[in-house]
C-alpha cells in the first residue's frame, strides 16, 4: 500500500507486495520459483518510498560482538532492524544468520532512525577503536607458527622425518586462527594501511633476499653453463602456468582477474600478486591467490622434502 516496512519473523507476505531481496546470483531463479516474478525496480525507485526507513553502514568494534552469528544477536526483535551486508576486508558477503561477525566488519543496517542509533551503540561504530593495533594475533600466529613449524612427522617407509619448516608452519597457524580466532574472542582485524605495510615489506625483503642469495654468483654461474639450467628453469615454469592458463580459461571459465590471481597463488609468488591487484584495480586476485596459496605452499614444503627423502 505504498508503505516500506522492516519484515520480521511474523510478517506476513500479501498478494502484490514488494521485496527487495540481497541474494546471490545463483539464488535468483530459486528465489522466483518460491516468491514470484521479478520487477524491474532501482534503488532510486524504492528511497522515494522511503520516507521513515533508513540505511547505514555500521563498523562492528565491540569486542562482545566478535566471533558472534548475526542470528544470535537478535537485531531483528531488539530494535526492528535488518542487516542486509557484510563487508569484510572489503569483500561484500550475504548477511546470512549463521554468518559470524568480526571485529572491523561493515554491516549494512536498515530500519528507522532511532533504531540504528541504538544499533550503533550496541555494536559499537568507533572509528578509534579499529586504529589500535592488534599485534597479539600476529605474534601469537608467528610463535605458534614456528613451534609447528619444528615439529617432525614421520611418514612411514621414509627413515628422515618431514617438517613445514618456516614457511609452512605459521602458514597453517594463519589459516587456523583466521578461521577460529573469533569463536575464542581473539582479534584478527588489522587496519588496511597496517595490513598493505606488511605486505609491501614482506615483498621488499623477500626481494632484498633472493637477490643477496642469488646474484653474488650470478656472472660465473652463467658463464660456466648456467645458462642451460636457466633454460630448464623457464620451461619448468611456463609449461605448468601455459597449461593452468588454458585449463582456466577454456574448461572452468575463469574470469582474466580470477585467472590472474590463481596463477599467481600456484606459484607462489607475491610479487606477481601485487602486480596482478594494481592492473586489475581491485581484490578479485587477492581472493583466488588466498585460495590456492596455502596448499602449493604446503604441498611444496612436503614434496620438496619426500622427493630428497625418496630418491636420495
Amino acid at each position: 500500500n505504498g508503505q516500506l516496512v522492516v519484515p520480521q519473523t511474523e510478517t506476513r507476505l500479501n498478494e502484490g507486495d514488494r521485496l527487495l531481496v540481497v541474494s546471490n546470483l545463483k539464488n535468483i531463479d530459486v528465489i522466483e520459483a518460491l516468491i514470484g516474478q521479478r520487477i524491474d525496480m532501482n534503488r532510486e525507485e524504492w528511497k522515494k518510498l522511503d520516507s521513515q526507513l533508513v540505511s547505514r553502514r555500521i563498523s562492528i568494534t565491540r569486542s562482545a560482538i566478535n566471533g558472534r552469528s548475526i542470528g544470535s544477536l537478535r537485531l531483528r526483535n531488539l530494535f526492528g532492524v535488518n542487516i542486509t551486508r557484510v563487508n569484510r576486508a572489503g569483500v561484500d558477503l550475504i548477511a546470512d544468520s549463521r554468518l559470524a561477525l568480526q571485529l572491523g566488519d561493515r554491516v549494512t543496517v536498515v530500519g528507522s532512525e532511532e533504531a540504528i542509533a541504538n544499533v550503533e551503540k550496541f555494536l559499537g561504530n568507533s572509528l578509534k577503536r579499529l586504529r589500535e593495533p592488534n599485534l597479539i594475533s600476529i605474534f601469537i600466529g608467528i610463535a605458534l607458527g614456528v613451534l609447528v613449524g619444528s615439529i617432525p612427522f614421520m611418514i612411514p617407509g621414509i627413515p628422515q622425518p618431514v617438517k613445514l619448516g618456516l614457511a609452512g608452519g605459521p602458514l597453517i597457524i594463519a589459516i587456523l586462527i583466521s578461521k577460529f580466532g573469533p569463536r575464542y574472542k581473539l582479534v584478527t582485524y588489522t587496519t588496511m594501511s597496517a595490513n598493505l605495510m606488511l605486505r609491501e615489506i614482506g615483498i621488499a625483503i623477500f626481494l632484498a633476499c633472493v637477490g643477496l642469495g642469488a646474484g653474488g654468483n650470478f656472472v660465473e654461474t652463467v658463464v660456466n653453463g648456467g645458462y642451460i639450467w636457466v633454460g630448464y628453469g623457464v620451461i619448468i615454469t611456463l609449461l605448468p602456468l601455459l597449461i593452468i592458463g588454458v585449463i582456466g580459461r577454456k574448461i572452468c571459465k575463469l574470469n582474466f582477474f580470477t585467472l590472474m590471481g590463481l596463477i599467481a597463488g600456484s606459484m607462489t609468488d607475491p610479487p606477481a600478486l601485487a602486480y596482478a591487484n594494481a592492473s586489475a584495480g581491485n581484490d578479485v586476485p587477492a581472493v583466488s591467490y588466498a585460495t590456492v596459496y596455502p596448499l602449493t605452499m604446503f604441498l611444496r614444503v612436503i614434496t620438496a622434502q619426500l622427493l630428497i627423502l625418496i630418491f636420495l
